[in-house]
């Protein structure tokens, strides 16, 4: 039980994208890009898909399904948490990563209806798909965990 001290990580990773999002929402306007540099905007966006607006433009039954799942990888997550040994710092940080953003995300699924997105980076006219910080602790976590795979440290 001493890795659930370890679930500190997925905490602030709710806490940070939570906390961005709401700053966001209550400080910027709907789709009106606000460039912060050449490559990078925080446009505020609602999206009803999956990680980087994939299924977007579906029915509702997708909001459903997303959000189960969610809830499955989470508590698989959980149990991973739990079993791994203590000298796996790297799984450990990436299970937990990859827990907070879930959870994260879900949250505003079930609050809203929707994820709220706001990190624009864009090269010219091409835009990559407006994410989140927990989008972003999704991605790293999943990375690492791939890395540790290959190179089989799991």
């Amino acid at each position: 039980m001493k890795n659930l001290r370890w679930l500190m990580i997925s905490l602030m990773v709710i806490a940070l994208d939570q906390g961005s999002k709401q700053y966001v929402v209550h400080h910027f306007v709907y789709q009106n890009p606000v460039p912060l540099c050449a490559w990078l905007n925080i446009t505020l966006n609602f999206n009803s898909g999956a990680a980087f607006s994939f299924l977007a433009n579906t029915s509702d039954w997708h909001r459903w399904f997303l959000s189960g799942l969610a809830l499955l990888i989470s508590a698989i997550l959980l149990v991973w948490i739990i079993q791994t040994e203590q000298n796996k710092k790297a799984a450990l940080i990436a299970y937990t990563l990859i827990l907070g953003g879930a959870l994260s995300n879900l949250i505003d699924r079930f609050v809203f209806g929707y994820v709220i997105d706001f990190i624009d980076f864009h090269l010219g006219g091409w835009h990559f798909a407006t994410f989140n910080l927990a989008d972003s602790a999704i991605t790293v976590g999943a990375i690492l965990l791939g890395l540790l795979l290959i190179f089989k440290r799991v």
